[in-house]
């Protein structure tokens, strides 16, 4: 720390050389030519900018290395092409700066491709050290914490981002060019809905009333499906006040998808065609390797209902006897599972089936127990219609052939509501959300997304798909803290 002190001790000084001398340090606009990745084609005058990454001085020649979102050049200064004022100024310039310069492409002896600087403007003065080591920083903490230094150190770190930018792209023009429209949907709501979990809770001052950070957009989607839109999706930020690991940060990104006329196979469908488009797209094909293990998108994905994933991994037969969260829990710990707490939670459940469908090729969990999803459309009296994705050991998505009967959604929501209050069934983590720090919600129907359903809302499929996890998925990344600019993180102990 002492060290680091002295350094920007050092950088300040020079900082106030460059004012006293009558200099800007921090100027506004800066004209290009090009950047420094087309100055490479050039052959001829530019004028680029960038951050200086390497510097070899020479007494009165100077190579830098100066870099910006398209690549990486080599510049060269000397005293006979600037004079010594301007030549002096650039000796002030440290690794971090960031510079305009002017001049001609030309290669070195070595045959490599340099700026031959004729100007220059010093566009920004850095007064902090970047990390000495550029393979990337070796303190998660930081990492994490300083994104920007991360982003600076390390070009993994650049390609995971880049990537991700273009997946959403891609998802984007996949589902439009599929007749999907992107809709917009609140994300403070009166009453959470669509999923389980806690909320963030504020209020509104001017109305008066309490809201919610949403924790999911879906009873808002099919609002829309009501109203006549039969092909929606939102790209949605959503928001749970609940544990945080290597796969749960409580902001997050999904893709929500909702059709129409369709049902659960439908979005198997959907949801396998749309990840091997982007897997083709961004690594070239279907194979790719994920912490480890060598993943094969081929189809046909395998298919296993929740009762037979239960029976093969674990010798429990949900429906051997009555079905409930606290029943289950009881069969599990039979068949030597440990559990905490006397009912299972749906995050438990999602745990045991991660762990156990851990294999390279993608599964689909199909036909899951009716007291587990009161937005689905049964498809016996103790089965509904609904599957969730798994690859690689992570559940990915999540989908329904969606509830359309007004009726028999309100006894549902009633049921769940009931449960809740019973607290036999959660969609958080226990174990980092004990029941005396969780706080209690009174739980309140959806009386207006009730009311739209007395309407008509058509048959329809809908499917939720975890972007962070498939970033996760598609660039080998541990943790979803890896493919989040900004995770959430405890404060700072400065």
């Amino acid at each position: 720390m002492a060290e680091v002190s002295e350094l920007i001790k050092e950088r300040r000084s020079k900082l106030e050389w460059i004012r006293e001398a009558g200099i800007k340090p921090y100027a506004g606009k800066f004209l290009r030519s090009h950047c420094l990745g087309e100055a490479i084609e050039v052959g001829d005058g530019v004028k680029v900018a960038g951050r200086i990454m390497a510097l070899r001085r020479h007494g009165k020649t100077t190579f830098a290395d100066l870099r910006d979102r398209s690549g990486q050049i080599q510049i060269y200064v000397s005293f006979d092409l600037l004079g010594e004022e301007r030549y002096n100024l650039f000796g002030k310039m440290d690794i971090g700066d960031f510079v305009g310069v002017e001049g001609e492409v030309f290669k070195t002896k070595t045959e490599e491709l340099t700026i031959k600087v004729e100007d220059l403007t010093i566009l920004s003065k850095s007064l902090r050290p970047l990390p000495e080591k550029w393979h990337g920083l070796k303190d998660v903490e930081i990492r994490y914490r300083q994104r920007y230094l991360d982003l600076i150190a390390s070009e993994e770190v650049r390609k995971t981002f880049n990537l991700r930018s273009s997946l959403i792209k891609m998802m984007r023009q996949w589902l439009d060019e599929r007749g999907f429209l992107e809709v917009e949907t609140p994300m403070l709501q009166p009453i959470p809905g669509g999923a389980a979990g806690k909320p963030f809770k504020t209020h509104q001052d001017a109305l008066g009333m309490d809201l919610y950070l949403r924790i999911a957009p879906e009873l808002y989607l099919k609002r829309l499906l009501v109203g006549g839109f039969e092909k929606v999706y939102e790209i949605n930020r959503s928001f749970r006040n609940e544990g945080i690991s290597t796969r749960h940060n409580p902001e997050f990104t999904m893709l929500e998808v909702y059709q129409a006329y369709a049902d659960y196979q439908d979005m198997m469908k959907l949801v396998e065609e749309l990840i091997i488009h982007l897997a083709q797209k961004l690594l070239g094909g279907r194979k790719f390797a994920y912490q480890g293990k060598q993943i094969d998108l081929t189809r046909p994905w395998r298919r296993l209902t929740f009762r037979q994933a239960l029976k093969e991994m674990y010798a429990v037969d949900i429906f051997s006897e009555e079905e409930d969260t606290k029943s289950l829990a009881e069969k599990l710990r039979r068949s030597g599972v440990k559990l905490k707490g006397e009912k299972v939670t749906r995050t438990a459940l999602i745990r045991l089936l991660e762990k156990s469908l851990s294999s390279t090729s993608p599964a689909f969990v199909i036909d899951y127990p009716a007291f587990l999803c009161p937005l689905a459309r049964k498809k016996d009296d103790k089965t509904a219609e609904r599957f969730e994705l798994f690859i690689g050991g992570c559940e990915l998505a999540n989908a329904y052939s969606e509830l359309n009967d007004p009726i028999e959604q309100r006894e549902r929501f009633e049921e769940q509501k009931l449960r809740d209050e019973e607290n036999q069934l959660t969609d958080g983590d226990e174990s980092q959300n004990p029941p005396d720090q969780t706080g209690s919600e009174e739980k309140k129907i959806d009386e207006d997304f009730i009311r739209a359903l007395e309407y008509g809302m058509p048959p329809a499929g809908g499917l939720g798909l975890g972007i962070d996890r498939l970033v996760m998925l598609l660039t080998d990344s541990p943790s979803i803290r890896d493919v989040i600019l900004f995770p959430q993180l405890r404060p700072e102990k400065l």
